[in-house]
């Protein structure tokens, strides 16, 4: 549905210029969940701007269904844009502030008030209707403020980190709400955040972005499983990083060998990787502490951290490294670990992969 092409924004102004976008390319598919993923100032609402044509590129094009956005003003492109301030009007009832865009597009009356209707239902909002929005929640406040934009049937619906101002509980019951609405509206969201755990619940696909550039693009599991860079499987959720000596690599399967000294089999995402010094990234969840069949790091127990649903385990390897493992508690478990005792950490075959130095 929409394309970006080798699109750049360079700021100038006082100072030296600044490139907050460095020649981006992606194809965002029709009724899709698309996330732009990265740190602070890495260019995502910059992206986000110049699709809603906020921000106009200083090189490059940005297509919808083959339309040429950029010689368009905001209020001519077919998509609407949720804010992190829900910029209601606090004077008006839930569904005059749903209303006034319609109303402004002068939208027959009888219209305006079945999409009303249709609104309030979807973000099940009906009773609070002749509420003033000054007198509700933050959750409800964003639940009409995605109305309001939904309300239009914009072909995009952009969103700017909506979820940030939110307690932790509501964060999570609107994850799955904004899931929820663009499954049943069929509308292409764009949504743009810093937090990995949004990106992973929501998305159909992630784009990694880093010093104005995507890094990676990807489903929620290719993302946190086959990392492409160093800087995506830092990001993404926990990661240990190992030094290891890498023997040969045949198709995405490289042999590599441990710091214990021990050799074994992980994921290398091309042969283009020569033999030598390279780094091995393993998730906390892929490794044991002790038992089971794989390659060895012995080590000592340096610290435990009980969170309920699991442990984890703080490592500090013969050698220097530092490993965390992360295991679920079972009912009934038996086994006990205390800081200082010596243990293995197990990487069944398979586990971890290679990343260029």
């Amino acid at each position: 549905m929409i394309e970006i092409t080798n699109v750049t924004k360079i700021f100038t102004g006082r100072g030296a210029p600044f490139t907050a976008l460095d020649d981006v390319s992606v194809t965002i598919r029709e009724n899709e969940f698309f996330t732009l993923l990265g740190p602070s100032g890495c260019g995502k609402t910059t992206l986000l701007r110049v699709i809603a044509g906020f921000i106009d590129p200083t090189k490059g094009s940005v297509t919808l269904d083959g339309q040429d956005l950029v010689s368009l003003p905001p209020y001519r492109r077919p998509v609407n844009t949720v804010f992190q301030s829900y910029a209601l009007f606090p004077h008006m009832t839930v569904a005059q502030n749903i209303a006034f865009g319609l109303e402004m597009q002068d939208k027959p009356r009888a219209e305006v008030k079945a999409t009303v209707d249709e609104m309030l239902a979807l973000v099940r909002m009906t009773e609070m209707a002749d509420r003033k929005t000054s007198e509700i929640s933050g959750g409800q406040q964003q639940r009409v403020a995605l109305a309001r934009a939904l309300a239009p049937r914009p072909k995009v619906l952009l969103l700017d980190e909506p979820l940030s101002a939110l307690d932790f509980k509501l964060r999570k019951d609107m994850q799955l709400e904004l899931k929820r609405l663009q499954s049943e509206t069929g509308i292409t969201f764009i949504f743009v955040t810093h937090d990995q755990e949004e990106a992973l619940t929501m998305s159909d696909r992630i784009a990694v972005m880093h010093d104005g550039d995507i890094r990676q693009i990807g489903g929620p599991r290719d993302i946190y499983d086959h990392p492409a860079e160093r800087f995506v499987a830092d990001f993404i959720g926990d990661t240990n990083f190992l030094s290891v000596e890498l023997l040969e690599t045949k198709g995405e399967v490289a042999q590599i060998r441990l710091p214990s000294g021990v050799e074994t089999q992980v994921r290398a995402p091309d042969e283009t990787i020569a033999p030598g010094p390279v780094t091995l990234a393993v998730r906390p969840e892929h490794a044991t502490l002790l038992g089971g069949e794989g390659a060895t790091l012995p080590g000592t127990l340096a610290n435990v951290v009980y969170f309920g649903t699991d442990t984890h385990f703080h490592v500090d390897l013969d050698g220097g490294a530092r490993f965390v493992l992360r295991q679920q508690n079972q009912h009934g478990q038996t086994q006990v670990f205390n800081a200082g005792d010596a243990v293995t950490v197990t990487l069944a075959p398979g586990v971890g992969q290679v990343l260029r130095d």
